[in-house]
């Protein structure tokens, strides 16, 4: 029985557990009676953590535990010479380092919160199967070498090839199942249909590769397998390309009078010919097959691939196959481009899976069907100046996803001499150097290409060559081509990274181009924009107008998938630059057909994964929406809506998301002050009292060593104990160029601030230390001098009084600026940072943010204690309802978990906000400011953008299962006979259509399955779209 206070607890515990339960029954009544056996031999023990992760809030928890009773020692009593009884305990048999096992399986089986974890499985030999090998490899390499025999007698000493045959077996087959011999003409009968298997013959010592050719067999084509023609025609020196090697064969071609001709004949054995005429060389489907995947996977060349065929054929030396290399390149090419024909198939169509009334949907919902354009250039896929369209024509013509060659290269002839506009926004070398990248010894130095911006689809007719940078000539050929695909979609959302240079006269450009290559925009919605990882390094007008991020309708694309899609194809590159041009477009054409291949059979988790991922990031922002609207007033939240709406119905009225208050700083003052002294001279009116120093120019100086002096104290206190002597010389190299200057504006201040002269006398008695720190030097500006108080120039004290305005102002703008980015990277910490390295320099970052908040709030304090002061003299009276007293409680971000930081993940609630985040103008007077407008309206994109998503996955299942079903249907109608195909024929193509039919059928049957979860994941919950 536990007694005790622990016993107590647990009778209490296991009370309140049926009483909970309200259970009485027989099966939980014995296990309590086996819990009460327990616990005779069992004590409890506690265990008690504090976490102290939470400043300022350390919370305890104490856990229980069983543990097998531990029975005291107790001291043996010893009997002294006197009579008297004394008590000793013995520790020599004391461990004490002893673990507490059962404490250390409960630290083990509990997590920091004390709540259980699953415990891993134990690891069996079986988990090791490398471990379990090692003793085995003796046995295993003798099984190699007795492979090299012949093996048992039943397998050796008789011919298991035709029944009754008594030769003696000599020979085996390599590729066949087994280690049975046979005799040479037993194995040449059965291998007639498969003539391209591997033999070894035994010499009486040892196995030597042998070819059915060397032991007689004659493939026959043109008749079934083990029938000979009346009238054969001998191939004159054969080789065939298989998986297995390189094959030359003895071949019979049939010439009856009803014979077809050789190429037809190897075709129909699935060997494809090198030559239409008198083909010397064939290659295995199977082999070209294997190749194609080999280069889809591994990127490898066709050199490496040729190789590896040449060393299964003899990896000695010692007899060489001969080199079809370039038949095999010839070959592979045309038997993928036949493929693309017969699968005639496109990624996907848009004109196939719209709805039938998708052109007469709300204006709110077009967007929904909208085409999504990336358009980008991969300057690694360049090309040598190597052979010529004239000698490697491209086999696709444009057919594919290579646009027609001859009409490009005809528009870029006509438009060579062009020169390109250089660019009006951040100095873009894809614009500005467009005209002269290095093009030695090249005939392309890159590609461009219009893809699909959501899933990265490669588009039909979208891909050229460059042949200087990126100039907007060739992309504009691209985009126009794919676009001729789509003409009758109405809504298109263009993705490029020049996008604002590329835009502004694209619709000019167009009307120079061919016909062909004319679109109409009338009637339709082309927006333009600038991929999210690209749009920080565009000016701040770009970043607004062309941000994913800000315009309805773009749900949450990036506009970065062409960069996605680069790193897939760029490791073929270093086999195509050395190709002709014909040769790399095909080959090219053929990658991107696979890449959209996988593509379309990964759609169904592919976007169940993205519509996991993206319902509770469209919860969380409408809920932090909502919660940050509460503390908006409602006047304030209508007039903003309103105005967003404007803008997203026509982008040319203003633009929410760009402040439209004129910024006051020191620099403007500086300039307002300079134009005011400008017209002064002109009058006539010079009160400047030195030649060079201005009164706005001492004040101004005065104010900037002030801040020097801030930072030089700040500096000075980080310096510890071991600094180096860099850091130390570094430091007093500062202090003596401070010092000069001070001097020299001290000698210049006495002249317009002659009493300041008798101040520092005074400091200077009274100064206990021979020397002060340049830092402490009081610089004695009329905010100082007024303090005192004594009388001060007036001029003096404008002047001041318009630099400290400008100074607070700055100060609130960093302020806000730092709070701004101290709320992104403490989120950004919390919800991807691992580690403890990684934790700790994030800590470190933001730790360095913190420091610039408080500089920023020290600043302020500065400027508002030398206006308080300045305020009387100059009987300013409404001051303090623009600029209050800045505490310590009003530096907080606009919402409560920006202000609590990291620590804080719960409860979004805005309850307040800070002044600082306000604009005050006059008495009584107040509204938000353009940083919490703008802020509102980021937080209703973030919202909105989420919600689209939601809802645009949803659709893209429907295409998706739209579009399988309209092909499953389109290969069925292409299954009816054709009047110009003979039986066989039609035959095929049946089949063919019914299996590309079936196939699609599962696919969309396979999408279906996986989707079905879709209705309960986007079921209506208590989160509601925002507006």
């Amino acid at each position: 029985m536990v007694k005790g206070s622990h016993g107590r607890k647990l009778s209490r515990l296991e009370k309140q557990f049926h009483e909970e339960s309200g259970t009485r029954h027989t099966g939980q009544a014995a296990a309590a009676k086996r819990s009460r056996n327990v616990y005779k031999t069992h004590d409890l023990h506690a265990h008690t953590s504090v976490d102290v992760t939470n400043m300022g809030r350390p919370s305890i928890r104490t856990m229980y535990y069983q543990a097998p009773k531990v029975t005291p020692a107790t001291p043996a009593p010893n009997t002294e010479p006197n009579g008297s009884v004394s008590e000793t305990f013995n520790f020599d048999d004391t461990n004490f380092d002893a673990v507490d096992d059962t404490y250390v399986d409960f630290l083990a089986e509990h997590n920091a919160n004390g709540e259980p974890v699953k415990s891993k499985r134990k690891r069996t030999a079986g988990d090791d199967p490398q471990r379990l090998w090692v003793p085995e490899r003796d046995s295993f390499l003798r099984e190699f070498v007795r492979l090299e025999a012949r093996g048992d007698a039943p397998w050796s000493h008789t011919c298991h090839g035709l029944p009754g045959c008594t030769n003696e077996p000599t020979v085996y087959c390599r590729d066949c199942e087994g280690l049975q011999l046979y005799c040479q003409s037993c194995i040449v009968s059965l291998h007639s249909a498969m003539p391209l298997h591997n033999l070894e013959t035994w010499t009486g010592t040892y196995f030597q590769r042998i070819s059915l050719r060397e032991l007689g067999l004659c493939i026959q084509l043109g008749h079934p397998a083990g029938i000979q023609c009346d009238n054969p025609v001998r191939a004159f020196d054969f080789t065939v390309l298989d998986i297995s090697g390189i094959h030359s064969v003895t071949l019979l071609f049939c010439n009856c009078a009803t014979a077809n001709t050789h190429t037809v004949q190897l075709l129909r054995a699935c060997w494809y010919p090198a030559t239409t005429t008198d083909p010397r060389t064939a290659a295995t489907f199977r082999l070209l097959d294997h190749f194609q995947m080999y280069t889809f996977e591994s990127k490898g060349s066709a050199f490496e691939y040729w190789q590896a065929l040449f060393r299964l054929t003899d990896n000695t030396g010692t007899k060489l196959p001969k080199d079809r290399y370039e038949s095999l390149l010839q070959m592979s090419r045309q038997y993928q481009h036949l493929l693309a024909l017969k699968r005639a198939g496109r990624a996907h169509d848009p004109g196939r899976n719209l709805p039938p009334d998708w052109d007469s949907a709300p204006p709110d919902k077009r967007w929904l069907f909208a085409l999504f354009l990336g358009i980008n250039a991969n300057f690694r896929m360049c090309r040598r100046n190597k052979s010529s369209e004239e000698a490697d024509p491209s086999l696709s013509k444009g057919w594919a996803y290579f646009v027609e060659e001859s009409g490009f290269k005809r528009l870029l002839a006509e438009h060579a001499g062009q020169t390109q506009e250089k660019s009006s926004c951040a100095s873009h070398n894809a614009v500005n150097l467009a005209d002269s990248k290095n093009v030695h010894g090249l005939a392309a130095t890159g590609i461009g290409a219009v893809v699909c911006a959501r899933h990265n689809f490669k588009r039909p007719s979208a891909v050229g060559d460059l042949q200087k940078g990126e100039k907007y000539v060739n992309m504009d050929y691209l985009f126009f081509s794919t676009l001729m695909h789509f003409s009758d979609l109405a809504v298109f959302n263009v993705s490029y990274d020049i996008a604002c240079q590329w835009s502004k006269h694209l619709w000019t450009h167009m009307s120079h181009y061919p016909v062909q290559l004319h679109f109409s925009p009338g009637g339709k919605t082309i927006t333009f924009l600038v991929p999210k990882f690209h749009l920080p390094a565009h000016i701040p007008a770009c970043q607004t107008t062309f941000s994913f991020n800000l315009i309805k309708g773009m749900a949450r694309t990036d506009g970065e998938a062409p960069e996605r899609g680069w790193s897939n194809i760029n490791p073929i590159a270093t086999s195509t630059r050395e190709m002709g041009p014909g040769s790399r477009r095909d080959t090219l054409d053929d990658h991107f057909s696979n890449w959209n291949w996988r593509k379309v059979c990964n759609f169904g988790p592919f976007l169940l994964q993205k519509l996991k991922e993206t319902i509770p990031q469209r919860d969380q922002h409408v809920l932090d929406l909502g919660d940050f609207e509460e503390a908006i007033p409602t006047e304030s939240l209508t007039s903003w809506r309103q105005m967003v709406e404007e803008w997203e119905a026509d982008r040319s009225r203003p633009n929410p998301f760009e402040s439209t208050a004129v910024p006051v700083t020191q620099a403007s003052v500086h300039l307002e002050l300079s134009q005011a002294e400008a017209d002064q001279l002109k009058r006539g009116l010079d009160v400047s009292l030195h030649a060079e120093v201005s009164p706005s120019v001492l004040i101004a100086a005065g104010t900037d060593l002030e801040a020097q002096q801030r930072r030089l104290a700040t500096d000075k206190a980080l310096i510890g104990m071991h600094s180096t002597d860099i850091q130390l010389s570094a430091l007093q190299q500062r202090t003596n160029a401070l010092r000069r200057r001070l001097e020299h504006w001290v000698k210049i201040q006495t002249l317009y601030m002659p009493y300041v002269a008798r101040l520092r006398e005074m400091d200077d008695l009274h100064s206990e230390s021979e020397e002060e720190a340049v830092h402490n030097i009081k610089l004695w500006l009329p905010s100082a001098v007024l303090k005192l108080p004594m009388p001060c120039n007036i001029n003096l004290t404008r002047i001041e009084w318009k630099l400290r305005v400008a100074q607070a102002h700055e100060a609130l703008h960093e302020l806000r600026q730092h709070l701004r980015l101290k709320h992104h990277l403490t989120g950004f910490k919390r919800d991807w940072i691992t580690g403890q390295r990684a934790h700790t320099r994030s800590r470190g970052i933001i730790d360095t943010v913190q420091k610039k908040i408080d500089a920023a709030a020290t600043k302020y304090n500065i400027a508002w204690s030398a206006l308080e002061v300045l305020a009387k003299a100059l009987l300013e009276v409404d001051w303090m309802n623009q600029f209050p007293k800045l505490e310590k409680e009003d530096i907080w971000g606009m919402t409560e978990d920006q202000a609590a930081g990291e620590s804080q993940t719960e409860g979004r609630r805005l309850v307040a906000i800070s002044w600082i985040w306000k604009q005050r103008h006059g008495t009584g007077q107040e509204e938000l400011s353009d940083a919490m407008c703008i802020e509102w309206c980021k937080a209703r994109a973030r919202a909105n953008r989420w919600s689209e998503e939601v809802e645009l996955l949803q659709e893209e299942m429907r295409r998706v299962s739209a579009f399988l079903e309209w092909q499953t249907e389109w290969w069925e109608d292409r299954a009816s006979p054709r009047m110009w195909l003979d039986g066989m024929e039609n035959e095929g193509v049946s089949a063919y259509a019914h299996r590309q039919a079936a196939i699609h059928r599962a696919m969309r049957t396979r999408c279906m399955s996986i989707w079905s979860v879709v209705p309960s994941l986007v079921a209506p919950s208590s989160v509601v779209s925002p507006t």
